[in-house]
């Protein structure tokens, strides 16, 4: 009994990891000619006071862009409803379930961005959702939508084919990458540019759980590629990472990721300028090269019982440009090691509605040396539906 309670736990806290992921426990349910259909969602309030620099995104994320220097302004506050979402599920009398999501963060904020549109039948899936190349079982839960650096794979939807088997999954999807060579004006900036998909991304997960245990891990292989029309190279970039979860006890959880990329550094969750860096460079001889990079999180949750819960997490990134700058890029500017220290209080005082205080410490180095960081502080209140 203990173990199952251990292991019901465990999957719950993996798919809620992230408030991004909405619980359906409190969706509107009804059946319609042997259609089930369940209606769900939340609004969302989100709001951040930056100690240090302006660095909130829509959402009131940390980001790293502007903490390329320590030279910002100090003290910012800002708040929003973007996060809120809607969505839709529908399984039909032959068992074909399709699932419908938007937010409100497109564009900046404050338009409908499309979340999951697929299908599923008998463990094939056709359309946008999660990456396989993703999973939530390491994370730690966190009031920034963006959450900690490091954390596996994508952290992302892609337009994908997945077949699922047991613990087992495999898709082809939507390329993810950037490719960086210095500008033709000599601006002595590395000028980041897609490259050309000639071919889907490849990955393979496993993912599962054994009592108190919970584990996963994923490949990922895809071509970077580019033609001009009068030049062109390509490599074979690859990336891998592996999580954990732990329930020490009924209150404490340990949790986190090592993630390792080469040639596929968009895989590389919040490097580069604030999410992937650029997976490989075009030297001066017109070949291409790869970049490689690591990271990891870890953190822990603690259960207080009466819906309250205190959550510490940390997560790095490092990029490995040595070889570009061997080369002659321009890579100065690029950052090298993204991280971030997280502590927050979360309260559930009813059903479906949560609210949290959290507090953010962000560092930034970039390549040639400089380096900034920020302190924020975040307020959360979600009510599910």
């Amino acid at each position: 009994m203990q173990s199952n309670k251990l292991r019901m736990a465990i999957r719950a806290t993996a798919a809620a990891a992230v408030l991004g992921v909405s619980a359906q426990a409190g969706a509107v349910s009804f059946e319609t000619g042997g259609y089930e259909t369940s209606v769900y969602g939340y609004g969302r309030f989100n709001a951040s006071y930056d100690i240090d620099n302006d660095n909130s995104l829509s959402t009131r994320s940390g980001s790293y862009a502007n903490l390329a220097t320590d030279s910002g302004v100090d003290g910012h506050f800002g708040a929003d409803a973007f996060q809120s979402r809607i969505g839709v599920t529908t399984i039909s009398p032959e068992g074909v379930k399709v699932n419908i999501e938007g937010d409100f963060r497109g564009s900046g904020g404050g338009t409908v961005r499309l979340r999951h549109a697929y299908g599923e039948y008998n463990g094939v899936l056709l359309g946008q959702t999660w990456s396989n190349f993703t999973s939530f079982v390491g994370n730690t839960s966190t009031l920034d939508f963006d959450s900690l650096p490091g954390a596996a794979g994508l952290q992302s939807r892609a337009p994908q084919a997945r077949y699922t088997s047991g613990p087992l999954s495999f898709s082809l999807e939507q390329p993810s990458g950037d490719i960086g060579r210095n500008n033709t004006d000599n601006s002595n900036i590395l000028d980041i540019n897609s490259g050309k998909d000639s071919l889907p991304t490849f990955t393979a997960r496993l993912q599962d759980s054994a009592g108190g245990l919970s584990y996963a891990a994923a490949i990922l292989a895809h071509q970077v590629e580019y033609d001009t029309g009068t030049e062109d190279d390509s490599a074979v970039g690859f990336a891998t990472f592996g999580s954990l979860k732990m329930a020490l006890t009924d209150m404490i959880t340990i949790q986190g990721s090592v993630s390792y990329t080469d040639g596929a550094n968009s895989y590389l969750y919040r490097s580069g300028d604030n999410f992937g860096a650029a997976s490989a460079y075009i030297d001066a001889s017109g070949n291409l090269e790869t970049v490689s990079g690591y990271g990891g999180q870890v953190g822990t949750g603690i259960n207080l019982g009466g819906g309250r819960s205190v959550n510490i997490g940390y997560g790095i990134v490092q990029v490995d440009w040595d070889d570009a700058e061997d080369d002659g890029m321009a890579v100065g500017g690029q950052s090298e090691t993204n991280s971030a220290v997280m502590a927050n209080y979360q309260w559930t005082p009813v059903e479906n509605v949560m609210m949290g205080v959290e507090y953010q410490f962000l560092q930034r180095e970039n390549v040639d040396g400089s380096d900034g960081d920020g302190s924020r502080i975040l307020f959360a209140g979600q009510y599910n539906f």
